[in-house]
């Protein structure tokens, strides 16, 4: 079997491009295919938000300055993987003690400065590795959004 090498390299080349993760691309977070700007606006506009500004991706999370549908300005969070809202006015059906023990439970320690902002639950903890990391909570189901280096 004859290889023509003038045909290795750029193969080579399209195959580690292909394997590079997308740096500070909106439409990746953590190798997981995500929803894009337009996305992002037409799901807001279908749950009545109007006046979206300030659209920006941060953090694996789109956040947005937006009217709600009874008219309110508010701070809205969308989880980029599932297109789950988060607005600052949603009432969370867990409590602090609550989003401490699910940490906990998923190995978690010293979970600390427990506090619910636009719509979720941040905290900050140890990982099981000792690193100390901040943590975006769910706050209807206590599942973790998020997690960051501190």
């Amino acid at each position: 079997m004859r290889i023509h090498t003038a045909l290795i390299a750029p193969t080579l080349l399209a195959a580690a491009l292909a394997a590079t993760p997308a740096l500070a691309d909106p439409g990746r977070t953590g190798g997981k295919q995500t929803l894009t700007e337009p996305q992002i606006r037409e799901l807001l506009e279908k749950q009545g938000f109007t006046r979206i500004d300030d659209l920006e991706f941060e953090d694996g999370m789109w956040e947005t300055d937006a009217t709600s549908a009874d008219g309110n300005r508010v701070d809205v969070r969308v989880d980029a993987a599932s297109g789950r809202v988060f607005s600052e006015d949603m009432v969370s059906t867990l409590s602090a003690d609550d989003i401490k023990a699910k940490l906990t439970a998923a190995g978690y320690s010293k979970v600390h400065d427990l506090d619910y902002d636009d719509g979720i639950w941040e905290a900050d903890a140890e990982r099981p590795d000792g690193k100390n990391v901040n943590i975006r909570v769910d706050p209807k189901d206590g599942r973790i959004l998020g997690v960051e280096n501190d």
